[in-house]
């Protein structure tokens, strides 16, 4: 049985003819409409039967109450399988899971459209995360295939369908045997539960305790949803996949300017950008044998006769590019980089939720190219700089906002643990270790950046890998120093993980410090608006209108507030908007050719000249890219976001 469920705003529709002739008969042909409802589109499958129905009310009720909805409308649907149940035996199970559901409970009002009809069909889904659910329930399974699409979750019957191609290294690391530990910047290898946590240590405590339950599916909304909305950055598309967001102006440019920073950081650092595909040919022996040793689901695509996947990260097309070069040793390392507009990933539904998870998103990805083990380790260090100043310089730092957790194998940390405790030391401060005894993935060690946001969800931000597999996997080679051929080492390195998710956290920090009573705040370099000029009355707009040329000559952004409201009201904006600083101009002003800045974060005015306020806003935009506004600049002229 496969079901999808839709919260909805409305649903109506209206039986037009028969679509089999064992249609079960209309009491009344009238459309019907339902208001804040759920539709469970349902398609009954060949071989279902009543041992299923037990799981359908679970999986309902929940469902149920993680959208606090009190109303179903189980609607039959032919198109969610191409194995279905014979007309009359799918219409007896469909009456028994609509009187079993209103029996099982007396707080769910449970409708059910007419079953074998044609029906013109009208639908509304809200723009939440849960929205949208789809499930499969299936009979109880006793075995379990190396990268099925069904994945048995319970000892009852019930099982969640992942959706698109899967891994076998996403089934595996399900079931992979892990030791965990806390290593301290002594040097120590603690077992997690021998050790006693500070107080300072809560979100390190945390992001154990969400490793280990495996937890991802969000069940409440998080703050920065509501933050990204307010502020004009960014919201769901409900034209789209879920998973993929639209970006309104604020947002394109807060992401424009992180991804200028951080090309320009791996730039400085040696990186050689370059650009690759966002397709690749399924079968390419490879690609195929790469995926199933990558945690990810894919997109899948037919062309020409030709299977082809979307890219969930820039690697591979990097490696095919490296296997056509000729190398020398003194080429290495070899530094490529690309920021992947998109990458994608077929996550599951329950764990989309605002920027923190998506299924497109932009990945500045740099991998280099190592002669062996040695060299490797040296320029992963040097990356590790690398992240902590990327990090730090965007406005989230390793020491306050964020938990290291490296995972290895055994035989790796045995072997090289003076190296393993340089990375801990040059962090300072405790991280989670996961230590495998065997080793199935590609790399034999990898470390994160977690950030924890509100809701206790960890969502890696940077990292870096040690690849041992895949010089040899893609045919990369080099000429060392003797003249023979060898495969590389290779380094995976984010230095800031998905843009998108950068946001989240930077609006997850804001959230924490409004919860701890604090003004929130983006930093200024990415703020679209980081001086807003407010004439107190009209006469006073050419005034404006010469600060804002000043203004815009030493390159920063500002617009003014020519819009006819109360002056009161134009300075509440600027607060719900964040701007960091606001000039109000009047006949003071104007008569003494001097400005007074109202200071948000300092929540203080004070007079100053324009030239102190330039060099005030320009020392923290130091070193970062730097754009025009991309509104216009009288607030007149601009169009509102509906909310």
């Amino acid at each position: 049985m496969r079901i999808l469920q839709l919260h909805v705003d409305f649903v109506e529709y209206l039986p037009v003819k028969k679509e089999i002739d064992d249609a079960e008969p209309l009491l009344k042909n009238e459309k019907e409409r339902i208001e804040d409802t759920v539709v469970i589109l349902t398609s009954i499958e060949h071989g279902d039967d009543e041992t299923l129905i037990e799981d359908f009310i679970k999986e309902t009720l929940d469902y149920l109450k993680k959208i606090k909805c009190n109303s179903v409308l189980i609607y039959p649907y032919a198109h969610l399988s191409s194995s279905l149940e014979a007309p009359k035996s799918a219409f007896k199970l469909m009456i028994q899971l609509e009187n079993a559901l209103r029996a099982s409970t007396d707080t769910i009002v449970v409708k059910r459209a007419p079953f074998g009809w044609t029906k013109e069909l009208g639908i509304k889904v809200k723009g939440h995360p849960l929205a949208e659910n789809s499930r499969a329930i299936v009979k109880k399974s006793t075995e379990r295939q190396p990268g099925a699409l069904i994945e048995v979750v319970s000892s009852k019957s019930d099982a969640i369908e992942n959706e698109g191609s899967i891994s076998n290294a996403l089934t595996v690391e399900k079931d992979l045997k892990s030791n965990w530990y806390v290593l301290t910047v002594e040097g120590t290898l603690i077992p997690y539960d021998d050790y006693k946590f500070k107080k300072s240590e809560t979100n390190l405590e945390n992001l154990f305790k969400y490793e280990i339950l495996r937890k991802r599916t969000v069940e409440d909304q998080p703050p920065h949803v509501k933050l990204m909305r307010k502020l004009g950055i960014a919201d769901y598309e409900p034209a789209s996949d879920s998973g993929n967001m639209r970006f309104y102006p604020k947002g394109r440019l807060i992401k424009s300017l992180l991804e200028q920073f951080v090309t320009k950081k791996v730039s400085q650092y040696g990186g050689l950008e370059v650009e690759t595909p966002i397709m690749y040919d399924s079968h390419h022996p490879s690609m195929e044998s790469y995926f199933n040793r990558f945690p990810a689901r894919q997109y899948n695509i037919k062309s020409d006769q030709k299977d082809l996947f979307l890219r969930f990260a820039a690697c591979f097309g990097q490696f095919l590019m490296t296997k056509d070069f000729q190398i020398s040793y003194k080429n290495l390392p070899l530094k490529l980089y690309e920021l992947t507009r998109y990458s994608f990933r077929r996550e599951k539904s329950g764990e989309l939720v605002g920027l923190r998870r998506l299924r497109a998103f932009s990945m500045p990805d740099c991998h280099a190219f190592c002669q062996d083990i040695e060299q490797a380790k040296i320029e992963f260090l040097k990356r590790l700089d690398l992240s902590v100043s990327v990090m730090e310089e965007i406005g989230i730092t390793p020491e306050k906002d964020l938990e290291m957790a490296i995972r290895f194998t055994k035989e790796f940390y045995t072997n090289n643990k003076e190296f393993v405790q340089n990375l801990v030391s040059k962090i300072g401060k405790p991280v989670l270790v996961e230590m495998w005894d065997d080793r199935f993935f590609y790399f034999v060690l990898k470390w994160e950046f977690n950030f924890l946001d509100n809701s206790g969800k960890a969502s890696a931000l940077a990292t870096d890998q040690i690849d041992i597999e895949n010089g040899e996997r893609y045919g990369i080679t080099f000429i060392d120093e003797s003249g023979n051929k060898k495969n590389p080492i290779i380094l995976h390195n984010s230095p800031s993980g998905a843009i998108e998710r950068v946001i989240f956290a930077l609006l997850e920090k804001s959230a924490k410090m409004m919860k701890e009573g604090k003004t929130p705040y983006l930093p200024i370099w990415l703020m679209n608006t980081q001086v807003r000029i407010i004439p107190v009355r009209d006469e006073f707009i050419p005034k404006c209108v010469e600060l804002l040329e000043q203004l815009k000559t030493n390159s920063i952004r500002a617009d003014i507030d020519d819009r006819e409201d109360t002056l009161s009201k134009k300075i509440r904006e600027t607060e719900t908007e964040w701007i960091h600083y606001t000039l109000i101009i009047g006949e003071k002003e104007v008569a003494t050719n001097s400005i007074s800045v109202r200071d948000r974060l300092k929540k203080s005015s004070y007079p100053t000249s324009i030239d102190e306020l330039i060099n005030l806003i320009k020392e923290p935009m130091k070193g970062k890219p730097n754009l025009p506004i991309n509104l216009p600049e009288y607030l007149s002229k601009r169009p509102r976001i509906a909310s």
